[in-house]
């Protein structure tokens, strides 16, 4: 048993490379052939001073016998001994001794053997079952026929497929997929390739032909998801989340400073915006600049999507904006959306309670606008108001903390004392304190000439309609006025459920 190079030529795009095939020599009929048992790949990982170890080692695990003096191997050699080993069983195309021994016992009478599971040893155990099920739905999508019809090549299909099952098992970067694939999934064994031996910038490459490809990929999964679960396009979510670079990604435009939702505005970023239906199926997605203004991206995202009249739309308080509810009135859609009003209002003496999927009991108020154009929803979250209490305490105590220290610099003599700088102080104080601020009456006095500040007081005077006095209280706004509260809840509810 040998390893043997051979020289191989792409008819399709004339690309001449080198492939590695596992060779054995067997004489068939006086004449001594060479069979390949294994094609090992165009990047065979081992170097090349090792293949008579990885032959020599190959050539003990088929023969079933241990020897008398152990072979000293790399590790790397043993792993990939054993990952041909598994390879050449599953195919069945060995010829061992160990099949010699198999076949004479065939015409004996079934012995059963006891086996101690304790002494057993497993050897570089793989994970099949979530590769069974994507490969599974990815058929009943066509997805490889799909990538086919888009001129992507098979070596690439399979590096394309593999990327996104190993981000369905364990999401990460193409770095944690590529460890997934050849360290701890059977994945290979199912596609019958050897994903061992698959380089890092093929996964680069994958994602950048997904991204090439995305609008099409995406107009055909969807159709076809649409046939296979009967779909009606009735309700379209929206959302958005961004993903920030370490680094000054210089070569990327789109590549901008903003908000981070991860809170890392200190990095670049890039924004991504999602359109799914009400079942959860991606309908169309696009990467927006990092500085994009969420209540700027509605319209052209949902232009393109063909919608059918009367179709919801839901989103949160940042892309509810008055422009875009007028501008999907004006094009025919129904919205549920977070109103994004600061006021607080709710009367738990008209409210009905609901059980949510988390057992928790919210009490909910419908009310129809004075014009009768759209329907509010007022909503009481207790969980929501033990978070949103424990927020404001926080924050009040920071602030009357500052006010204190301010307070006490008037007394020492190098203290703050002037009124302007004290005012200015004050201002960041409340700039810094999330709206705690606004529940407090802060009175400077001054001396006789008004130049230095004698003494500083503060009352809290809570503002009504706002977190700290009705906390856990929120608002949803929806022009559908033929539903009940209860449906209005829910529907947005199990929208923002995973």
């Amino acid at each position: 048993m040998f390893i043997r190079t051979t020289p191989t030529r792409n008819s399709t795009t004339g690309e001449t490379y080198i492939t590695h095939r596992l060779v054995k020599s067997r004489r068939v009929g006086g004449k001594v052939r060479q069979v390949t048992l294994l094609n090992l790949g165009r990047h065979f990982p081992l170097a090349k001073e090792r293949w008579p170890d990885l032959c020599a080692r190959l050539e003990q695990l088929l023969s079933g016998q241990q020897a008398l003096m152990p072979m000293a191997v790399m590790e790397s050699v043993e792993r990939y001994a054993q990952h041909c080993f598994a390879r050449l069983v599953a195919q069945g195309g060995a010829a061992t001794s160990a099949g010699t021994a198999s076949a004479a016992s065939a015409a004996s009478p079934a012995a059963f053997v006891e086996v101690d599971p304790d002494s057993l040893e497993f050897t570089q155990p793989r994970s099949i079952g979530v590769e069974h099920v994507a490969l599974a739905a990815m058929r009943e999508l066509a997805f490889e026929p799909l990538l086919e019809s888009l001129g992507i090549n098979g070596v690439m299909r399979t590096a394309i497929v593999g990327s996104i099952i190993a981000r369905m098992a364990a999401p990460g970067s193409e770095l944690a997929a590529h460890r997934w694939l050849t360290g701890t999934s059977g994945l290979g064994d199912l596609l019958e390739v050897d994903l061992a031996a698959l380089p890092l910038s093929r996964l680069y490459r994958a994602s950048d032909l997904l991204m090439k490809h995305r609008e099409e990929i995406e107009t055909r999964l969807f159709a076809r998801i649409e046939t296979l679960f009967a779909l009606e396009a009735s309700v379209t979510l929206y959302d958005l989340t961004n993903t920030y670079f370490e680094g000054a990604a210089a070569a990327n435009p789109k590549a901008a400073r903003g908000r981070s939702k991860e809170k890392r505005s200190d990095c670049p970023l890039l924004t991504l915006g999602v359109v799914c239906d009400g079942s959860g199926f991606i309908r169309r997605s696009r990467v927006f600049a990092g500085n994009a203004l969420e209540c700027r991206t509605l319209e052209g995202m949902l232009i393109g999507l063909a919608a059918p009249a009367g179709a919801l739309v839901i989103m949160d308080r940042g892309i509810a904006t008055v422009a875009n509810l007028a501008w999907l009135v004006e094009h025919g859609y129904r919205y549920l959306v977070v109103s994004r009003e600061r006021e607080r209002r709710f009367d738990a003496d008209e409210a009905i309670d609901l059980v949510s999927a988390g057992e928790e009991t919210i009490q909910v108020v419908r009310e129809l606008s004075e014009d009768a154009l759209e329907v509010r929803l007022h909503c009481h979250s207790p969980g929501r108001a033990q978070k949103e209490t424990g927020i404001m305490e926080r924050f009040c105590t920071r602030f009357e903390a500052g006010l204190t220290k301010l307070a006490n610099g008037l007394t020492t003599p190098r203290g703050e004392k002037r009124p302007d700088r004290l005012q200015e102080r004050i201002g960041r104080l409340k700039a810094a304190s999330r709206g705690a601020g606004q529940h407090y009456t802060v009175t400077l006095e001054t001396d006789a000439l008004g130049k230095a500040v004698t003494a500083l007081r503060w009352e809290k005077t809570p503002v009504p309609g706002t977190m700290l006095t009705d906390p856990g209280v929120y608002c949803l706004r929806s022009n559908e006025l033929s539903w009940d509260a209860t449906r209005l809840w829910r529907t947005l509810h199990d929208a923002d459920r995973p």
